[in-house]
């Protein structure tokens, strides 16, 4: 039997080594080998990132870029000439509908009856309604002549109603005339009436126009287009480029037209085929394009007099 030297403890020499352990690593092979149910094992190939600086994003985490909002064209729905008998109508139906719109108020008329108070009380409470001015006698009862004629008289009468009324709001619409004077856009349907509308500006008075009429007959107070025919002039001035500023349209309507229930139901009519027009908004008078500067501008000039 083989003695190790004490000596030789530690690292055994290359001989010894050799001699011991190939027999031992020979067998381990077969025995490893021969054993049942043993399967090759496949080396795994490391997964190498294309770009490591990037980290990788989840298709959850990924969001389609929204589309740019379109533009949309702009209706102004203003009312004329109230209170009167087909205002309480008209307020039902735009509250109910829930569109905002413009009422142009007579002075008088707010005054005339108990009824017609009433009326002016509710529009005041009511939500989405702009209330401006049209006068306060509607042009000495539709004495359209000689109310143009007297600047002066013209510039007293939209006063009188601001002051009793809307003392907050300059904007006015001259009583059987097209008129504007907003910001750059001037325009006077009947010129012997420019003196006296130039006159209201420079009172600080921004004028308020109109692009289209529902017309009526003045006898019956019977509407002379259905919703559909409007509705098919609205899209041919837009599409034509007519109106007064481009993809903003004033529509022009009386109160009064609207006491009978057919009428009212085309004037309903026409207003649930207009939200369900993608391309328009509905919009108050106040925010035309202009109407802020020129208020601004105005409320310089009385305070430097």
């Amino acid at each position: 039997m083989y003695h190790a030297d004490p000596a030789d403890e530690g690292e055994p020499s290359s001989g010894f080594f050799y001699f011991y352990s190939f027999p031992i690593i020979i067998v381990s092979v077969l025995l490893f080998s021969c054993q049942p149910g043993r399967q090759k094992v496949k080396a795994v190939q490391p997964v190498i990132a294309k770009d490591s600086s990037k980290p990788a994003v989840k298709k959850s985490q990924v969001v389609a870029k929204e589309k740019p909002k379109k533009k949309k064209k702009k209706i102004y729905l203003t009312f004329d000439d109230g209170p009167n008998k087909g205002t309480k109508n008209v307020l039902d139906i735009v509250q109910q509908e829930d569109i905002p719109v413009t009422f142009f108020i007579v002075g008088e008329h707010v005054f005339a009856s108990i009824g017609q108070t009433q009326v002016w009380d509710s529009l005041k409470m009511s939500k989405n309604i702009e209330l401006c001015n049209h006068s306060y006698t509607h042009a000495l009862h539709n004495k359209f002549e000689k109310f143009y004629e007297q600047p002066d008289t013209v510039v007293k009468d939209m006063q009188k109603t601001k002051e009793k009324l809307l003392p907050g709001n300059d904007i006015v619409r001259t009583p059987g005339r097209n008129s504007w004077r907003i910001d750059s856009l001037h325009f006077t349907d009947i010129k012997k009436s420019k003196t006296a509308i130039d006159s209201l500006q420079q009172a600080g008075f921004v004028v308020f126009g109109w692009d289209l009429e529902w017309h009526y007959d003045h006898k019956t107070l019977a509407l002379k287009n259905t919703a559909d025919e409007l509705l098919n002039q609205i899209d041919s001035l837009f599409n034509h480029d007519k109106t007064k500023t481009k993809d903003n349209m004033v529509i022009l309507a009386h109160d009064q037209v609207y006491q009978k229930s057919s009428d009212s139901s085309q004037l309903r009519d026409l207003i649930q085929k207009l939200k369900k027009k993608d391309d328009y908004e509905l919009a108050l008078a106040s925010s035309y394009p202009g109407i802020v500067k020129e208020r601004i501008d105005s409320l310089k000039v009385v305070s430097t007099q």
